[in-house]
């Protein structure tokens, strides 16, 4: 008798689903939960592009996950092509998404905060477990 293996979806692969469900991807970008290097846990900072972004999907996206009780802030910036989530520690600590030092200070506090990092893992699979469940908003 041969055994299936059942294989869940990566988070990414996950994530990516459920951003689909509100239109097609042209773009994603979400880091690993673990430095592949250090072994540490990283914190999650999600980057997205819609092909052709739906009227009043960001505003929908953003109300439904600044209801949400998390344990650190995040923030949706959906001003540039790319949308970003990101807890808002990392954005401040970096000046803004758009600042080159955004990497820089993702990997400081992935290096020196590993609470922080649990916590906003924690958050983020609750993000996307809630937006999995929410119905598409219509057109």
């Amino acid at each position: 008798m041969k055994h299936e293996r059942i294989t869940m979806p990566t988070r990414g692969e996950q994530a990516m689903q459920v951003l689909s469900k509100f239109g097609e991807l042209a773009w994603f970008k979400l880091p690993t939960e673990v430095n592949p290097t250090y072994g540490y846990p990283q914190v999650p900072y999600m980057g997205w592009r819609y092909r052709a972004p739906r009227e009043g999907l960001a505003h929908f996206l953003e109300s439904a996950i600044g209801n949400l009780p998390t344990e650190v802030e995040w923030i949706l910036d959906s001003s540039q092509r790319n949308w970003v989530l990101t807890p808002t520690r990392i954005t401040r600590a970096a000046g803004g998404l758009a600042n080159p030092a955004f990497s820089e200070a993702a990997h400081l506090i992935n290096s020196q905060d590993r609470e922080f990092c649990l916590k906003a893992q924690s958050d983020f699979h609750v993000i996307i477990q809630h937006l999995e469940q929410l119905e598409v908003p219509p057109v």
